[in-house]
């Protein structure tokens, strides 16, 4: 890769939410702003490579993208009718508030791409496209649908957006809690796709991890009396501490047991500690405060073998009724196996296979097996196996997945 191309690929990386949402605040225009944002990134291949790369290159695409629009609107001769939305309204202009709710751009365009005309998907879909150019086939994945049906979602959100004539301004501060818990599923899922990267070669994408982190620190600082985005924040700092013990060098995946503590940011975790507190208090805790509780549980125990899992069982079951999600169920059914062991974990996860919204979860059959692996059920673990590496496509955890395999394998072979 040319250094021009990676100081393109690092400007989508670092930059596109920013140009994008600068440019619909132009536009007004999902479409046309999306599209005018990808040109100016193709005409920043050819102008970086004859002048170099810009000292500020999210300004240069910034600017380039708005000059894309008008010319856009020019080539349709809607100039006259539009002048009005294109003109930015000067600083001192008394229709702009002195003080803007939320100052940034990309915080911005995420309480926009959730508006309450859209349905939840919709909402959180268009967020991690828009805002952070998260791919159709990692949205569906997180999801669990297919890549046409989560294109299409998309598609029809934006087409709602402009039938219905959504303006694209800031909702007033008194309609910001209506919009929190989009907002707030959009992060969390923003992050997900981060912290474990649904396919490709590396286990962890750290700059969309901490994408995510930096939007939920804004919401709270945005919000600091609602607790869930206190919550949401611990969250995301007490599973974003142990990104760098994740996987060896060489890139294979290591169990929690397996991660070597002195290697977790501590700092961050005492921040998690400190705001999980502060979340819990006053009142039925949300799902995102007690999702924040179990994960500093496991971030705060001096080793793996200290885990309090009964206290972990306590809040997935708190969880379970704040928010009765498969997925909650089938994370609880580890703890359940650490507590009561894998044959009463084992039952749960069976039931849980009837249910159709888990169909293709990839972590599903994975769980499986390895309860039938400590059951010494081998051959009915290596059939799980074989159905979780098919459904991965992660390469990490492929790897992970198939060495597995191959010991339950290796056991069977020698009659252990």
């Amino acid at each position: 890769m040319t250094s021009v191309r990676r100081a393109v690929a690092d400007a989508h990386r670092r930059e596109w939410a920013m140009v994008l949402a600068a440019t619909v605040r132009v536009t007004r225009d999902l479409d046309l702003a999306e599209e005018c944002v990808q040109d100016a990134y193709v005409a920043a291949l050819d102008a970086w490579t004859h002048d170099g790369v810009p000292a500020r290159p999210g300004a240069w695409l910034t600017t380039a993208a708005r000059h894309n629009a008008l010319d856009a609107v020019r080539r349709a001769r809607t100039l006259r009718s539009k002048l009005h939305l294109l003109v930015e309204p000067a600083a001192d202009d008394p229709g702009v508030p002195a003080d803007p709710v939320v100052r940034d751009d990309r915080l911005r365009l995420v309480f926009l791409c959730c508006h309450p005309a859209l349905g939840v998907e919709a909402q959180a879909g268009l967020t991690l496209r828009l805002v952070c150019g998260v791919t159709t086939s990692d949205i569906a994945q997180a999801f669990l649908v297919s890549e046409t049906a989560m294109a299409a979602r998309i598609t029809r959100a934006k087409k709602k957006i402009t039938a219905a004539r959504i303006p694209f301004r800031m909702p007033p501060q008194a309609e910001l809690p209506n919009r929190l818990d989009a907002v707030l599923t959009a992060i969390h899922l923003l992050f997900t796709t981060g912290h474990t990267a649904p396919a490709g070669p590396v286990l962890t994408k750290s700059d969309i991890a901490e994408r995510a982190l930096d939007l939920a620190r804004m919401l709270r600082d945005l919000m600091p009396d609602e607790r869930e985005a206190g919550g949401l924040l611990a969250l995301l700092l007490a599973n974003h501490a142990r990104r760098a013990t994740r996987t060896t060098a060489g890139g294979r995946l290591l169990l929690l047991e397996e991660q070597d503590r002195s290697g977790w940011d501590h700092e961050a975790i005492a921040e998690a500690h400190d705001l999980v507190v502060g979340a819990l208090r006053g009142g039925d805790p949300g799902r995102f405060a007690l999702q924040a509780a179990i994960a500093a549980l496991h971030a705060t125990a001096p080793t793996y073998d200290d885990t309090d899992w009964r206290q972990i069982l306590v809040l997935y079951d708190e969880l379970l009724r704040a928010w009765p999600s498969p997925v909650v169920a089938l994370n609880r059914a580890v703890a359940v196996a650490m507590v009561d062991g894998p044959a009463t974990a084992l039952a749960e996860v069976e039931a849980l296979e009837q249910d159709k919204r888990l169909a293709g979860y990839r972590y599903l059959p994975a769980i499986k097996a390895d309860l039938l692996r400590r059951l010494g059920r081998g051959a009915d673990a290596a059939g799980a196996y074989e159905r979780a590496i098919t459904l991965a496509d992660n390469d990490a955890e492929r790897a992970f997945l198939a060495a597995r395999l191959a010991e339950t394998d290796g056991t069977m072979a020698s009659g252990r």
